[in-house]
């Protein structure tokens, strides 16, 4: 089969608008569409709706559809997943619109990953007419609430329905400002039907975005840095924890600097992005999603621990220790504290905590790595040269095979995994650079991963990197639909199915339930196995415009698979293979942790 040809992956399809004639009218819509411009919100994803109709049509005929640039999507989860994943691929900011209150309740978890995840984002909505005379019959009542923004207020950040166009010019500086303020976190803009279709005679003059920008970075306190620094000086068997980094290559290298001077041991995280060298001598284990036995021996050991707004930080301690008081001394550098709500419980458990830094990582491992004495033998980095492993046998398929068939299709391009299912050992592949992957979804929910990966493959489009994302099988079939946003826009994107025919993680909990209660373990299947029929997840791919690969069966016929999808993706293109792998984790990851929520 000959390949396709190589195409331009650095500009997405562009949908350009007819020209139409020069008016001296403007309507409220064209005002706020225009801040929405000064504020460079590059990309709305949005599933459209009759509420917002008046920015739409703004954004269309008197932006031209640029800057911002819409993208359809078919749900309005997928909307609010992409503008997360291309937070977390460019730390940048995008948009996303949904339709009053059904399209809102539609987006909720989506909303909910981002405000865990703590990434910035700008949501759009749209509600009434608020003035009750102005309403059509039954449509426009059924979608008119009188507090939208109550809907989603306990995890967001902010949220407004301002009442004039000044008022709205104002909340959308407000807005981005607020979103982009660290921690971050979406913020909601809920506008007036009323409001965008008036007519306001001369356009207002748009407000100088560049005066109302995001604070700097918060620095702690000297004291407070030199203290830290030196309890890690004298500390015997410091061990540093690294949780919600950014992607800065130079925060990266500083990290590794400060691990190196001080000679301490680190522990990585799949639930974060990648955070540093998973095969850095210092580096105590494989990341996973819970900690095994033998690093979780090595924390307890620990006189220091510095956690770099390391994920439920008191529940990972007391993992550790158990019943015993936590001997080890605590240095907290996090904003996170500022995030907290009563409604939710992403605050997770209370953490001792000998010295506080207030402020982002990134901001204070330079100053601790200045204020730090050597503390001398510290093994060499050097990264492992990759040597393909073969693939082989006759199923069924394991996660296992599937990573190492994909280690080889990959070789040594740069790849961003967007995305790792909940079976992955993190043993199955390196992490050598903060765009190497970018974590789990914040929420813990499921639905998440296709719309996060084309958010993440849009963020990457010029980075020379190949996106790539491994998905559940459940995953992929409740938000897939986001497959068609990609291949209608040109984003390309090569999303790997890990294909169980289960909710395994759940049918892991009912074998759990039916062994304490002396029940069947064999019945652990039913109202979780996701067959007769199996889904034919190549052919949902296709019937979007995008390149179907599968069902896999053979050990042997993973890596040819992939590597099509790879040229398929090169060439510009979306492609899904669906592998088909055995229910089960492998035995060395830690699964008796597994959350309650899949």
């Amino acid at each position: 089969m000959k390949p396709p040809e190589k195409a331009d992956n650095t500009r997405i399809l562009q949908e350009t608008p007819v020209p139409g004639p020069t008016s001296a009218e403007v309507w409220g819509s064209d005002a706020i569409a225009e801040t929405l411009r000064r504020l460079d919100i590059p990309y709305l994803a949005l599933n459209p709706g009759s509420s917002y109709r008046g920015l739409h049509d703004s954004l269309v005929n008197y932006l031209g559809n640029t800057r911002p640039q819409l993208l359809l999507c078919l749900h309005e989860e997928n909307a609010v997943a992409i503008a997360h994943g291309y937070a977390k691929a460019s730390e940048r900011m995008m948009g996303a619109v949904v339709h009053s209150n059904v399209g809102l309740m539609h987006a909720t978890m989506a909303v909910y990953n981002a405000w865990c995840d703590r990434v910035p984002m700008l949501l759009l909505g749209a509600t009434g007419p608020v003035d009750a005379v102005k309403r059509r019959p039954w449509i426009d009542w059924i979608h008119s609430s009188r507090d939208q923004g109550a809907l989603i207020r306990d995890y967001t950040k902010w949220d407004d329905q301002p009442s004039s166009i000044p008022a709205a010019q104002e909340t959308l500086l407000r807005a981005v400002q607020i979103a982009r303020t660290a921690p971050c976190g979406p913020t909601f803009v809920n506008l007036d039907v009323g409001l965008q279709e008036a007519k306001i005679g001369p356009a207002p003059a748009p407000p100088d975005a560049g005066r109302y920008q995001a604070p700097q970075a918060l620095l702690p306190s000297p004291e407070l840095v030199k203290q830290a620094a030196q309890l890690l000086s004298d500390a015997k068997n410091p061990v540093i924890m690294i949780g919600r980094v950014s992607r800065s290559e130079a925060g990266w290298r500083a990290r590794m600097a400060l691990t190196e001077k001080l000679n301490a041991k680190v522990l990585t995280d799949l639930k974060t992005a990648a955070s540093f060298p998973t095969d850095h001598p210092l580096n105590l284990s494989a990341p996973g999603i819970f900690l095994l036995p033998k690093p979780l021996a090595a924390l307890k050991d620990a006189d220091v621990l510095l956690s770099l707004d390391w994920i439920d930080l008191g529940g990972t301690l007391r993992q550790a220790w158990g019943g015993d008081p936590i001997s080890a001394k605590v240095i907290q550098v996090s904003l996170d504290q500022l995030s907290h709500r009563g409604w939710g419980m992403e605050y997770f458990g209370l953490s001792p905590m000998d010295h506080y830094l207030m402020c982002e990582p990134d901001t204070a491992v330079p100053l601790l790595l200045e204020a730090v004495k050597t503390r001398p033998g510290a093994p060499a980095y050097k990264p492992a040269t990759y040597t393909p492993v073969a693939v082989s046998g006759n199923g069924p398929i394991t996660i296992r095979q599937m990573a190492d068939a994909l280690n080889n299709a990959l070789g040594a391009q740069q790849a961003c995994l967007a995305r790792l299912p909940l079976g992955w050992n993190g043993e199955y592949r390196h992490f050598r650079h903060p765009l190497d992957y970018l974590g789990f979804d914040g929420g813990g929910g499921v639905g998440s991963g296709p719309g996060l990966s084309v958010g993440m493959a849009l963020a990457l489009k010029d980075s020379g990197r190949l996106p790539v994302t491994v998905i559940g099988d459940g995953d992929f079939m409740m938000t897939s639909s986001a497959i068609w946003t990609a291949a209608h826009f040109k984003i390309p994107l090569l999303m790997v199915v890990a294909n169980n025919r289960s909710f395994f993680n759940d049918e892991m909990h009912q074998e759990r339930m039916a062994k304490e209660r002396g029940r069947p373990v064999e019945n652990k299947w039913i109202g979780q196995t996701i067959s007769e029929p199996d889904i034919d997840l190549a052919a949902i791919a296709r019937a979007q415009g995008a390149e179907g690969i599968g069902p896999v069966i053979a050990p042997t016929a993973i890596q040819p698979a992939i590597e099509r999808g790879i040229e398929i993706v090169k060439a510009g293109g979306v492609c899904v293979v669906d592998i088909r792998v055995m229910p089960s984790y492998d035995s060395n990851m830690n699964v008796s942790q597994s959350a309650h929520k899949r």
